[in-house]
């Protein structure tokens, strides 16, 4: 099957002078269930090769948490074909860049390559893809690794730790409440056949998407596809069980004591997002409205709260349209010199309330939708980039197809609509909020941005 659509980049009304210009994608599935897409991109002689499987931390099941992320570890263990330390060897020498990543919703592995290299990609990720091979010893020897990862990016980072205790306050039931690289007492408990297992069920080609960005003609993609991809057996894969989250029926609030230098402050509402919303629109409102709060220096918290009234150090708001489960819509921020996290958390509810009180004008919203569309346009400069959308699109659930309709949703978002959303999901029986309270910081207390220098990628 093969589908192919030519994408333009508008702003406003106006023809955007996007950077990578047009392009194609095609679409092409084969027989065993594996999905290929392919955008040419022409202006150098380079090719990002991605492979994204529908599997993250938002499938696991207690016990097991952070599974998903520890496999990522081990595809880098070898197979028959290519031992321990052969595939980053081989794309090395062939002058690329490879690493890996695990999210809620998805795992990818992607390589960087010269264009002609495209089938040293192919040929190791198909490898790897089936014939992956693990002994007790290395997957002992890694799983100290992962833990040691936690207790440098989690533990001993307070922010990090607090915004981990937040989702496990905020949700109740949903998979969002587990940490991607898993609770530690589960990491300690897994065992070789855990791994064994969630490897067969889910590394499968039916259970993925290669996704190629760069100076390539499809057919030929597709012909490579088939020639090491093709051969692969697909698994039947499980049903997935519904995960919906349970209804929250009041505000939710933490204190986190942990030595720390300033203190912190988050705060969650749970939103839909574009593949559970019953009214389409919502989402790209939702999108707009945090723009408005937090889409540049001229946005309502740098220029009011951050500039203006000097109550905040910093404050960050982040929504994510595309999870494949309802999410939060988040707020992060730290309280400036002389002033509080309670002070804050006030002020930042003000914000709210005016936009569930007075429409935002016309040229503000103008100018919002002008700086949240040029945002995802300008990411078509990235030929990686380029591939993460398209990827984490197919993977979600949701057709990378809607990559293009994210220019006119935004632009359709009316300042009603943004009041809306704001009054029907920035309410107090949707909120979690979480105090980061600072201990002093003794001398034995761990400085770990020192030692994080040092860890791998992976």
């Amino acid at each position: 099957m093969k589908i192919s659509v030519k994408i333009f980049g508008l702003m406003l009304g106006l023809p955007l002078l996007a950077i990578a210009g047009q392009f194609e994608v095609s679409e092409f599935k084969l027989n065993n269930g594996l999905k290929v897409l392919v955008k040419e991109d022409h202006r150098a002689p380079v090719v990002v090769s991605q492979v994204w499987y529908k599997i993250g931390s938002s499938y696991e099941h207690d016990g097991i948490t952070g599974i998903s992320h520890m496999l990522e570890h081990m595809m880098f263990k070898g197979t028959e074909q290519h031992p321990a330390g052969e595939f980053s060897r081989i794309i090395a020498a062939n002058g690329g860049s490879e690493n890996a990543f695990t999210g809620e919703d998805f795992t990818a592995y992607f390589q960087s390559l010269e264009k002609s290299r495209l089938e040293v990609s192919f040929k190791l990720e198909a490898d790897r893809m089936r014939y992956l091979k693990v002994d007790e010893g290395e997957f002992a020897k890694e799983r100290d690794v992962v833990l040691e990862e936690r207790r440098l990016r989690t533990e001993d980072q307070p922010r990090d730790k607090t915004m981990e205790l937040f989702m496990a306050l905020a949700f109740s039931n949903g998979p969002h409440k587990n940490p991607v690289i898993g609770w530690p007492e589960d990491i300690k408990e897994y065992t070789l056949s855990d791994l064994q297992k969630w490897y067969r069920q889910w590394y499968a080609p039916n259970n993925a998407t290669v996704v190629v960005v760069g100076d390539v003609q499809p057919e030929a993609v597709h012909d490579l596809a088939q020639k090491y991809f093709g051969v692969l057996a697909p698994s039947r894969l499980p049903k997935l069980k519904s995960r919906t989250e349970l209804d929250q029926t009041g505000l939710r609030r933490m204190i986190v004591k942990r030595p720390a230098k300033l203190p912190f402050l988050v705060m969650g509402y749970k939103v839909p997002v574009l593949k559970d919303a019953v009214k389409e629109w919502e989402p790209y409102a939702l999108e707009v409205l945090t723009g408005i709060l937090d889409g540049g220096n001229g946005a309502r918290l740098p220029s009011r709260l951050v500039r203006g009234k000097q109550i905040a150090a910093e404050a960050n708001v982040g929504y994510n349209l595309y999870s494949r489960l309802s999410t939060l819509l988040m707020i992060e921020a730290v309280p400036a010199q002389d002033h509080d996290t309670v002070a804050l958390e006030q002020a930042l509810r003000e914000e709210i309330r005016q936009l569930q009180e007075k429409p935002v004008a016309p040229e503000e919203l103008a100018q919002v939708k002008a700086q949240v569309v040029a945002h995802k346009v300008y990411e078509q400069d990235s030929g990686f980039y380029q591939a993460m959308q398209l990827g984490m699109l197919e993977t979600v659930g949701l057709s990378w197809s809607k990559v293009e309709e994210y220019v006119d949703k935004v632009k359709a978002v009316t300042p009603e609509q943004v009041r809306i959303v704001a009054r029907k999901y920035l309410v107090e029986d949707r909120l979690s909020i979480a105090y980061l309270d600072p201990l002093p910081i003794t001398d034995d207390t761990t400085t770990a941005e020192t030692l994080l220098e040092n860890t791998h990628a992976h």
